[in-house]
């Protein structure tokens, strides 16, 4: 079994490569069983969020895993090969201290990231495709997060992409105030970017979600009012700002509903942010007149902001992973021996069990307790030292002194020479 990380992230793929690998919450459970019943791996979680797609597992085949994930979503693997990156053992481990800390993200030292890595772990307990492998590293994992959060200020300075939201509409409307603003899907990422747009107090809230309860819960939150997807074709033309987020995995805002919005509109400009992987809105919908579109791809340059200052930071943060790399590789050599104690174990109580079932026999006979258990202890000592005093006596040259060294070590001789 390999411990193994496979995917692509913002840094490796385009969004029009990573919204093909995304899996949708309610996926991953069949998807998790899929990729065990495979046989591909033994243990699984998988981790997919706009900035990225990747899967921890214990596979005896890296390349069988690979072939799984592409064959999932219907993929040639040629196509996908020059953005995937494949991390084993202590890079793996490596790569996910550094995603769980916010030093892989966007937004260097975000932490939203980390909350959406328990969320995978908690999908992957709940199918039953987390081992003791996978467990051992991701406790570690939210570990040395805490650990790199409380002693560094990685996080400090950060630009969220919540609040890039805000900035980005600010550069096309003099007031946030005067705007009407929409928000499309009821999930984590829409709550944060409606909570820094409340903070502008818009001239209108509303949420736009597929189930009517929920949008009315998020709305209230924030004083406005909730609509369903279906309304979205006669009331888009209202908002002057749309953000989305939702799981969909087609766009559900087409280039001809939005002409049809600008129309209305009498071509006010109307800003809308895509944060949805896969895309919510229609690609062409950018080549629109008064139509500033934007993707998740697209706020890289303003999350950027204060990076400098969080770079120092940031290479505290790595020495304090490179360490944990050291004790979890540590971890790793010391679970690959467990098959050899236990199969040592298993000889061990083999010959005690001979030994005791002959000594049983002995007494049963009528024989004397006392040399019943001379003779069991001499046949013990027989059974466990054959094994050693076969090796000092076979061998030669370098390969002998090392049986020498190794057998002198584990029982703590100090032979005279």
């Amino acid at each position: 079994m390999h411990l193994l990380a496979f995917g692509l992230n913002h840094h490796t793929a385009p969004l029009s490569i990573r919204e093909k690998l995304a899996f949708p919450a309610e996926t991953l459970p069949r998807a998790l069983e899929s990729l065990l019943a495979s046989q591909a791996a033994r243990e699984a979680a998988i981790v997919s969020t706009c900035n990225r797609t990747e899967i921890y597992c214990s596979s005896p085949d890296p390349h069988a895993a690979l072939d799984w994930l592409c064959q999932f979503h219907g993929l040639n693997r040629t196509e996908l090969e020059p953005y995937l990156y494949r991390l084993e053992a202590s890079q793996a481990a490596r790569h996910a201290f550094r995603v769980a800390s916010g030093l892989d993200s966007m937004v260097l030292g975000e932490t939203q990231i980390l909350g959406q890595l328990k969320d995978a772990v908690r999908s992957a307990e709940h199918a039953g495709t987390l081992g003791t492998l996978l467990n051992g590293l991701f406790q570690r994992t939210f570990a040395v997060a805490k650990e790199v959060r409380s002693n560094t200020a990685v996080g400090s300075s950060s630009v969220s992409m919540s609040a890039a939201a805000v900035k980005l509409a600010e550069q096309i409307f003099p007031s946030i105030a005067e705007l009407n603003v929409l928000f499309v899907g009821a999930g984590e990422m829409i709550e944060l970017v409606a909570t820094h747009f409340a903070a502008r107090n818009p001239s209108c809230i509303t949420v736009a979600n597929r189930t009517l309860e929920r949008g009315q819960r998020l709305a209230e939150q924030f004083g406005g009012n909730a609509v369903t997807l279906a309304e979205l074709p006669e009331t888009l033309a209202r908002y002057d700002v749309v953000v989305t987020s939702t799981a969909s995995q087609l766009p559900i805002i087409g280039k001809g509903m939005v002409e049809r919005a600008i129309k209305a509109r009498r071509h006010r400009p109307m800003f809308m942010l895509d944060l949805a992987v896969p895309r919510d809105v229609e690609l062409e919908v950018g080549k629109l007149d008064d139509v500033f579109l934007y993707s998740v791809d697209d706020i890289a340059g303003i999350v950027e902001v204060g990076k400098e200052a969080r770079q120092s930071a940031a290479e505290e943060a790595e020495t304090i992973i490179q360490t944990r790399v050291a004790e979890f590789t540590d971890w790793l050599k010391k679970r690959e021996t467990v098959p050899l104690i236990r199969a040592l174990r298993d000889e061990a109580d083999r010959a005690r069990r001979h030994a005791l079932e002959g000594a049983m026999k002995q007494l049963a006979r009528g024989d004397a307790p006392e040399k019943v258990l001379e003779a069991l202890s001499v046949q013990l000592t027989n059974k466990l030292m054959h094994p050693p005093t076969q090796a000092l006596s076979s061998g030669s040259g370098a390969e002998h002194d090392a049986q020498v060294q190794a057998i002198a070590r584990l029982y703590r001789l100090h032979p005279e020479s």
